[in-house]
């Protein structure tokens, strides 16, 4: 069970989650204020709900301020306090006097739920929004998101090209590598898989708990499909051109080793294997609840627009998109080929 309390990585995935956001507040049915569009609750009435006292929450603000204000925490001064004032004095019970009034939105207060460790009512909540956090990817995506890298619209294209790019890299390898064809290209595939997310295949399985049958590369995201491909084609061009220079003498799987170091090293490369990294550490923890351990520093919540993207108005049917377009995938496909 993950710990809302400790972690703002963990906090903000629920928090940039809408969808998820709007589960919460249909199921919490909390009252509120009303103003310029949006429900707002004040530090007394958000100290009431968690059963604590205010000095508790002025505590949290002081501590967590960034964060809550991130999420919707304001203070309320001016012309709009005045007319706050006008419509809810008889709610709010505050001094004439007051020049400010610290309010909190829904995800505000939320946000307050996840950080407040003296609260039972607090405790109670976080258990409830970790269940319909879960409960919100799974119905978004149909059950289950071992394929939710799929729903991205870049992914078709990113996939087509990684494969085009594959074939050409294990007629390579067959060509001018020593070893049997099989092994040797699965140790290939391992250094680059290495060299971009620091898990061969099997840790990887291993991490997203994947069957045997399953395709490591049908599970990858579309940024990180075009890094692999960016590998597998420098690699091929690499070991050809080594080839050529060693005077038709093949090259042993320690040296197509050593190539795939140097790229990894190459100050061109820096800014996608650091973004692949970071896409994969970041969304496979949110969506998949795999956490990979070797990429852990590269590790951010996901935006609200990788959610629109995965599971929100963005996202697409893969096997209906497949179905539908299979011609013209298909040139697409032959395109890349030519």
């Amino acid at each position: 069970m993950k710990d809302l309390t400790v972690s703002n990585i963990e906090r903000q995935n629920v928090l940039n989650n809408r969808f998820a956001i709007n589960k919460i507040q249909k199921q919490l049915d909390i009252p509120g204020m009303l103003f310029e569009g949006e429900y707002w609750l004040t530090k007394k009435m958000v100290a009431e709900i968690y059963g604590v006292d205010v000095s508790t929450i002025d505590r949290y603000l002081a501590s967590n301020g960034d964060e809550l204000k991130h999420n919707g925490y304001v203070l309320c001064k001016g012309k709009s306090l005045k007319e706050f004032k006008l419509q809810f004095a008889h709610l709010i019970n505050e001094a004439s006097k007051t020049t400010q009034l610290g309010l909190f939105n829904f995800r505000a207060f939320l946000n307050m739920g996840m950080l407040l460790t003296e609260s039972e009512r607090a405790k109670k909540l976080r258990s409830m929004i970790l269940d319909l956090v879960i409960a919100t990817i799974h119905e978004k995506t149909g059950g289950g998101t071992k394929y939710i890298n799929r729903r991205d619209i870049n992914y078709i294209p990113a996939a087509i090209t990684e494969e085009n790019y594959r074939k050409n890299l294990t007629s390579v390898i067959n060509q001018y590598v020593e070893g049997h064809s099989t092994y040797k290209y699965a140790q290939v595939t391992d250094f680059i898989y290495k060299a971009v997310f620091r898990e061969n295949a099997k840790e990887y399985r291993e991490v997203l708990r994947l069957d045997s049958k399953d395709s490591v590369r049908h599970t990858l995201y579309a940024e990180v499909l075009l890094v692999i491909s960016s590998f597998e084609n420098g690699v091929g061009a690499e070991i050809h051109e080594r080839y050529k220079q060693n005077g038709g003498i093949k090259l042993s799987v320690d040296e197509v080793e050593q190539i795939v170091e140097q790229l990894a090293e190459h100050p061109m490369q820096k800014p996608y294997i650091n973004d692949a990294r970071s896409k994969m550490a970041s969304r496979d923890y949110s969506f998949r609840d795999a956490y990979h351990g070797n990429i852990a520093e590269y590790l951010t919540a996901v935006t609200p627009e990788e959610f629109e993207r995965f599971i929100g108005d963005k996202s697409i049917d893969f096997d209906s998109i497949l179905e539908s377009n299979k011609d013209v995938l298909k040139r697409l496909k032959q395109a890349e080929d030519e």
